[in-house]
């Protein structure tokens, strides 16, 4: 099976922090709800490796998956409009 497209990492800090934030949430709403990574991608329909992607911060997953697997353990993701700088 083809990987699909990576994405740099050369995209901010800030969307690099809020992906792993993202991502070790996922996580820490998994194991509290007693569950492997296995069942996690047999729930959202995806391959093993995706869950450990997402946990892991990495930038190049789909932000479907990402939100599809939070919402799997009812954390939801509003967007924000940019603050003033």
């Amino acid at each position: 099976m083809a990987q699909g497209k990576r994405i740099s990492t050369d995209i901010g800090d800030d969307a690099l922090q809020t992906i792993q934030a993202l991502g070790a949430a996922a996580k820490a709403a998994r194991l509290a709800a007693g569950e492997g990574q296995a069942a996690a991608a047999a729930r959202l329909g995806v391959h093993v490796q995706t869950i450990g992607r997402i946990e892991s911060g990495e930038p190049g997953v789909s932000v479907g998956h990402m939100v599809g697997l939070l919402a799997l353990y009812g954390i939801g993701v509003q967007p924000q409009p940019p603050q003033n700088r």
